[in-house]
């Protein structure tokens, strides 16, 4: 597996692992500056990003700029070897901005328009949005697009966190148009919608609103292609301002930072634009585990957003943030343990919001670099410390997830199966989180891929709940299994088209002879209630593992059960099923089996064609490995407070690179927050 350090693609970039934060400077008068440059240089602070929220600081008034203050603070950082990375400054228009185009201030689906006074209020097909932006871009690549000191372009920020969908008039002609470049024709939309129903039929586009307050259900095709509008609308932003900085620097290399798995965008989309991808996680310290694993799993998708090729944490806090109701601290060693965490899943650059707490303003209890309180703080020698620990680790930059098991997602998927009107209220990322999950309590890595993505190079793919599959990816998957792979696919998958229209003949439908089953109806379990499942061949002595949610009667047609349902009038019918087709396997879940049932059950199916854990480890231990050309790297991480065992079988003696090089011990009981790093060469 070929390392693909960041600097091969983002020549401009330092070497190694990229650490650092947001800087803010406009903030603070310029006697701090210095001070600032000389504890980043201390900090081991090599890459910050810069002008985030400074529009109103660089065009005080339209079409007046002032960079005087810009060039200083560049220099500045450049002469203590810290270098930029320099945003397009549009995440808030200026008040200016706001009292002369307030068409483009966003307006709520209440009918409500947003005020100036927060950030992020612009409308994101505001015309003039766009034009002030293209004019502010281009003054900026003009004057900063060859300077040394800046090696990336930071977009925007963090696009539709808090304003994604605009419901004013240029939205509602926007979302027309669109329909017209997707459709082409009436006669193909009303078809797609099936506007025969309710009487919905339109017979000229102007007709067509955004989904607003309806009676009751809006069409849900129309309630998806808004969804679809809305990633597109929030994608042209991208778009635009990648495309007003290669206008001036043909060569500029560009990232912009998502938001967790925001269900608005589809950062798979987003991302192709981009040379890397970047992403802002703030899992809950207090809540423990469950956010250890959702930033984990946060962490899978952006490295899958680009191909398996390393990432940014562009944004996370060094102690607490400042908007839970209860903002608790990162316990000593915990923002450490945060920081491998996602270095181990293929992070090559490990940033924070922000570098200098502010005294000012709606986040100046969020925490930073450096706090309020000054450079003589734990938190600021916890950064000083794994800033000094990140300059010994560039060999790790650019080795990559060696994992042979592929989790399938689609936002597509995602947008149709949460509409309302279903059998059931689903919740995507909790269903596909449930297998990561268990996947993390194996220590097992994996993708998160596209249904488009090359699945032969994986042993085992996991699709949980894909309701939606057009035909080509029918195909694909019918492929895939044909010439030995292994699927994995659950309840409640391959229902609708794309359009939300049900495949008919008995679900699901195009993979019928994939799976070897046919599902004639489904009952979801209320969360009061509970059913239970058996192996297949287990005694009736044997108790039953507990299963909830969904539940499916299915009829086999060449699958062989592998666990069947014992209550209710399910009772014997099949509840797990396994089938092979051409020279693969494909099993079927038609239930959701408690978690530890599913994590026994997976490790025995992947232990069964070669997939197993590097070292042995409970569940509060995190494992990942990366790989180069000719070295692999284990992380062993532990998330809880109290130490924790480990036995690391063949990585015994390996070297600890955390350690000077020290040899592992055969086990050990890992400190609470204890971090490994071993390495060792392979041919």
């Amino acid at each position: 597996m070929s390392a693909t350090p960041l600097r091969t693609l983002i020549p401009n970039l330092p070497s190694g692992i990229l650490y650092g934060g947001d800087y803010n400077p406009e903030q603070w008068p310029e006697s701090v500056w210095l001070e600032d440059a000389r504890l980043m240089r201390e900090a081991g602070v090599n890459l910050v990003s810069l002008a985030i929220f400074s529009w109103a600081k660089l065009e005080p008034v339209p079409g007046r700029y002032d960079f005087g203050w810009l060039d200083r603070v560049i220099e500045i950082l450049w002469r203590h070897e810290v270098s930029v990375c320099l945003a397009t400054a549009t995440a808030s228009p200026p008040a200016w901005f706001s009292r002369l185009h307030p068409e483009g201030l966003a307006l709520g689906p209440d009918g409500q328009r947003f005020t100036h006074g927060g950030r992020q209020h612009y409308c994101p097909n505001s015309v003039a949005y766009r034009s002030a932006s293209i004019s502010l871009i281009t003054k900026l690549a003009e004057r900063y697009g060859r300077h040394p000191a800046v090696a990336l372009w930071h977009i925007n920020n963090e696009i539709g966190c808090h304003v994604n969908a605009c419901y004013c008039p240029v939205c509602t002609a926007e979302f027309q148009a669109w329909l017209k470049r997707r459709y082409g024709t009436l006669g193909a939309l009303n078809e797609a919608w099936g506007t025969a129903f309710w009487s919905q039929i339109y017979g000229d586009w102007s007709e067509i609103c955004l989904p607003g307050r309806t009676p009751t259900y809006c069409n849900p095709t129309q309630s998806l292609d808004h969804h679809r509008f809305v990633s597109d609308s929030m994608r042209r932003i991208v778009e635009t301002e990648v495309a007003a900085i290669r206008a001036v620097v043909p060569e500029a290399k560009v990232t912009t930072n998502g938001v967790f798995v925001m269900k608005s965008a589809n950062y798979r989309d987003w991302y192709g634009l981009c040379d890397v991808a970047a992403l802002d996680s703030y899992p809950d310290p207090h809540q423990g585990l469950p956010e250890n694993r959702a930033a984990a799993l946060c962490h899978d998708f952006y490295r899958g957003f680009k191909d398996g090729l390393p990432f940014i944490l562009m944004e996370q806090v060094s102690s607490q943030v400042n908007w839970r109701s209860s903002n608790v601290l990162k316990r000593p060693g915990q923002m450490r343990a945060m920081s491998y965490a996602a270095m181990a899943r293929g992070a090559d650059g490990i940033m924070f919001f922000q570098w200098r707490a502010s005294k000012a303003g709606a986040e100046k209890y969020h925490g930073a670099l450096l706090p309020h309180v000054g450079a003589d703080s734990r938190v600021f020698r916890e950064i000083r410390q794994l800033g000094q620990e990140l300059r010994s680790l560039s060999r790790v930059a650019g080795s990559r997830i060696p994992a042979r098991v592929a989790l399938l997602d689609c936002w597509h998927n995602r947008w149709a199966l949460e509409l309302p009107s279903k059998p059931a209220t689903f919740d995507y990322l909790k269903i596909f989180s449930f297998f990561h999950t268990a996947l993390w309590n194996n220590h097992v890595a994996a993708d998160v891929v596209s249904p488009d993505s090359d699945l032969a190079r994986y042993d085992v793919v996991i699709a949980p709940t894909l309701y939606q599959i057009p035909v080509a990816r029918a195909e694909k998957l019918r492929d895939y299994v044909s010439q030995g792979g292994t699927l994995l696919t659950t309840y409640f998958s391959g229902i609708v088209d794309e359009n939300e229209h049900v495949h008919l003949g008995g679900y699901p439908a195009l993979l019928k002879d994939v799976l070897g089953l046919v599902v004639e109806e489904w009952q979801p379990i209320p969360p009061d209630a509970k059913n239970g499942l058996r192996l297949t061949g287990a005694g009736d002595d044997q108790p039953a593992v507990p299963c909830g949610f969904f539940s499916e009667v299915i009829h086999l047609r060449g699958a062989e059960p592998v666990a069947t349902f014992t209550e209710d009038f399910f009772a014997g019918s099949p509840a797990i099923t396994r089938h092979r087709f051409g020279k693969g396997e494909a099993f079927y879940l038609a239930t959701q089996p408690e978690q530890r049932f599913l994590e026994s059950w997976l490790k025995e199916l992947l232990g069964d064609r070669g997939i197993r854990a590097p070292v042995r480890a409970g569940a509060n231990i995190e494992v990942s490995l990366r790989r180069a050309d000719d070295e692999e790297f284990l992380f062993v991480i532990n998330h809880d407070r109290n130490p924790a065992a480990v036995d690391y079988g063949v990585w015994t003696g390996a070297p600890d690179l955390l350690s000077n090089g020290a040899p592992v011990p055969t086990g050990e009981n890992l400190p609470g927050f204890g971090v490994r790093i071993l390495s060792r060469h392979i041919s």
